[in-house]
């Protein structure tokens, strides 16, 4: 039986509500800061997420929703420009305290800290945003609690390629089997599944009507002790909220 040694976790959407009040804000004031109208309704950025990554987000905008704009001759540049201001824009609602982590997040990246598990991160979003992010909303000096952290342009095709879970478990030097990966939508279960990875889901208010076929357990939310899950898909053993032996639980019946 291959032991668990490892757990990969997605950042926006699974470690915390990040997506409606957190990048889709820090967007508009890049927009309305670089004197453009553009303004993203939590609707629209609900179809937008159908792309991931910022940078190719606004493109995706751009190419479906807003084909009327005038286009600058340095289109590349011009975009990187905008989600570099976004970014800054982003870190500082996480240092306001804005965005706090989902229930359980906090509870069972200690436990598997305190048990000896290894951690990582395997995300499209920028570096800055994971350390804003672990940083303000965990604990101060939790990113080096993080082993390995593959996050941004590291790899050039980003979820749902499986690109980046194949890099961080080359970092760890650790295969799918050694591994579990938290996941909260669509293209990122695309992409953990790909890398063929065992994985558990909690879907966020974007994500609820997503395809998790091949998901290892489908929750609400991680869960506390006082603040169960609401079990959407697989078999939790009769647990109601996610600790590390049900995680350990569920490793075991993918790689028994």
């Amino acid at each position: 039986m291959s032991e668990l040694k490892a757990l990969l976790f997605d950042v926006d959407g699974t470690l915390a509500d990040t997506e409606r009040d957190g990048h889709r804000v820090a967007f508009n004031r890049a927009f309305a800061e670089a004197g453009l109208d553009w303004d993203w309704s939590a609707a629209l950025y609900g179809q937008l997420l159908a792309v991931t990554g910022g940078k190719e987000r606004i493109r995706f905008y751009l190419d479906h929703f807003n084909t009327a704009f005038t286009r600058p001759a340095e289109l590349d540049a011009f975009i990187a420009g905008l989600h570099k201001a976004k970014t800054r824009h982003y870190v500082a609602l996480l240092a306001e305290g804005a965005i706090p982590l989902r229930p359980g997040v906090k509870r069972l990246i200690l436990e598997a800290r305190d048990a000896g598990m290894r951690l990582a991160v395997a995300t499209t979003t920028t570096p800055e945003n994971v350390t804003a992010l672990l940083e303000n909303a965990l604990a101060k000096g939790s990113t080096d609690w993080f082993e390995v952290i593959a996050a941004g342009d590291i790899v050039p095709a980003k979820k749902p390629a499986p690109d980046i879970y194949t890099w961080a478990m080359a970092q760890l030097q650790l295969g799918p089997a050694d591994c579990v990966a938290f996941e909260d939508s669509r293209n990122g279960i695309l992409a953990s599944l790909g890398a063929g990875l065992s994985t558990i889901v909690s879907v966020n208010g974007y994500t609820t009507e997503d395809d998790f076929t091949g998901a290892a357990l489908v929750v609400d939310h991680w869960g506390e002790p006082t603040e169960p899950f609401t079990l959407l898909a697989g078999d939790a053993a009769g647990a109601d909220y996610l600790d590390l032996a049900l995680v350990r639980r569920l490793h075991a019946a993918a790689h028994g």
